[in-house]
């Protein structure tokens, strides 16, 4: 039973933390060895319970989803203008997920491994913490998504990539290049979801693969996975209105605190033993 009640705590950390610049993985990461000391949940864990708060993001945005699908699925075919908004945030949303495709391919051992270390973890939320601070200081807030361009969706793709690392933050990647390009929060945060969501099910799509193979990959069985994916989709739904509604007129600054604190916090943690770092 205690594996439910892991699985179920590690679903609603999820669903808090995924849409919010302070990494989700980080969190499942940490709290996962909290509560199960010298065990750690997996990668694959992470990238299964993440299709929970991806498909909040579909539900979320599904009319936006089925408009661009729709006009960039009949430009393809030339019934309608390829110039049109929406048809250029399809591509751009395709383009932006190849770098991360091709970063999680390549260095997927480490991914799984090396990178999960809980030291990394604590200076990548302290040090990105600090960088999203500086892109929402300096970032100017005068383009919208219609304004973007090939170059900067690459370098968006890019940004997400760097979610590879526990400690980053895929919306706080996203975000951070699109306030230091100038993109306004609404626009930066709005364009994470969208651009996560090829990334993200393909992630996790390609978890369950993997693990229908290797057995010893899921520390907590399939039950409990699937009970923290259920939870983190009805929780991300809640979580992503509020965040909207929160960029609108605040700054990221409480994000960035909470990140560097966190990051000293887990410095303490693994200096005096209370956390083992893998």
């Amino acid at each position: 039973m205690y594996d439910w009640l892991v699985a179920a705590v590690l679903g609603i950390v999820q669903a808090l933390t995924e849409f919010l610049p302070i990494s989700s993985s980080a969190h499942v990461r940490i709290v996962g060895e909290l509560m199960l000391p010298g065990s750690d949940p997996g990668a694959f864990f992470t990238a299964i319970i993440q299709i929970g708060t991806e498909a909040a993001v579909v539900v979320y945005f599904w009319r936006d989803i089925i408009t661009i699908i729709s006009k960039w699925c009949k430009a393809l075919v030339g019934k309608h203008d390829r110039k049109d908004p929406e048809v250029r945030l399809g591509w751009l949303i395709i383009v932006g997920s190849i770098p991360i495709v091709i970063i999680g391919l390549l260095f997927q051992d480490y991914i799984e491994g090396a990178l999960r270390s809980l030291w990394i973890t604590a200076t990548m939320l302290i040090v990105f913490g600090l960088i999203i601070g500086i892109a929402d200081w300096a970032g100017k807030r005068e383009r919208t998504l219609e304004d973007m361009n090939w170059g900067q969706g690459i370098l968006f793709g890019f940004a997400q990539a760097l979610a590879v690392i526990p400690g980053v933050s895929r919306s706080g990647g996203t975000i951070m290049a699109g306030r230091f390009m100038g993109f306004d929060r609404p626009a930066a945060a709005r364009y994470s979801f969208l651009l996560a969501i090829p990334a993200v099910v393909g992630s996790g799509l390609y978890g369950v693969a993997q693990t229908l193979g290797r057995s010893e990959a899921m520390v907590l069985g399939w039950g409990p996975t699937i009970l923290a994916t259920v939870i983190s989709f009805a929780l991300g739904l809640v979580v992503i209105h509020w965040f909207l509604k929160y960029v609108e007129t605040k700054s990221f600054a409480i994000f960035v605190w909470y990140r560097v604190a966190l990051g000293i916090v887990l410095y303490i943690l693994l200096g005096t033993g209370v956390l083992a770092a893998v």
